[in-house]
């Protein structure tokens, strides 16, 4: 089998957070910027892999190829509502085989979200595109990694888990918004 390229896509406040306390991503964290970045990559992916919070809700998302992360099926099981999705539960099956009931065998997965499914793939990433909002803060929010907490930054836990940041690109220059593209050494 040739080699999934793992990918994580998130955008961050200025405190870690990614959604608000009901897991809704609020309107202070969505620029247009990043949201065209974003549905970029999701474009070039080969599979999309989310929690059941999780969705990106573009012109393209009904024609992508996901993986659904879900405890509702016992292993895997094909997702009756979207025809290119694949409900998975990791305590039932392993990535591959969920990657290959999906129909994906080689190139890059997106994952997407929520922190959950982040931290599952923590160690495995390639490379892990972090968007930050210095501007926004969410108080009580949902942090964008379980890790992520007082004293500790989304760069503090990518960089725990041995990715580096490679490059950087302005996104939203009037609300300094930017995507870091965080690697991990070959």
């Amino acid at each position: 089998m040739t080699k999934l390229r793992l990918e994580g896509y998130v955008i961050a406040s200025a405190d870690g957070m990614l959604a608000d306390s009901h897991n809704v991503m609020p309107a202070s964290l969505k620029f247009p910027g990043d949201a065209a970045f974003f549905s970029s990559a999701l474009d070039g992916a080969d599979l999309i892999v989310h929690g059941r919070n999780s969705y990106e809700d573009q012109p393209n998302s009904p024609k992508r190829k996901r993986l659904v992360v879900t405890r509702s099926v016992a292993g895997i099981a094909p997702d009756t509502e979207k025809p290119h999705s694949v409900l998975w539960n990791p305590a039932g099956a392993p990535f591959e085989q969920a990657c290959a009931a999906a129909g994906v065998t080689s190139g890059t997965v997106a994952i997407i979200g929520g922190p959950v499914v982040f931290d599952m793939f923590m160690d495995r990433y390639d490379t892990f595109f972090l968007s930050f909002a210095p501007h926004v803060t969410i108080p009580g929010g949902a942090p964008c990694f379980t890790e992520v907490g007082p004293g500790r930054s989304p760069q503090q836990v990518l960089t725990a888990h041995g990715l580096s940041p490679a490059n950087q690109l302005m996104l939203d220059p009037a609300h300094e918004v930017s995507v870091t593209a965080w690697k991990r050494a070959a």
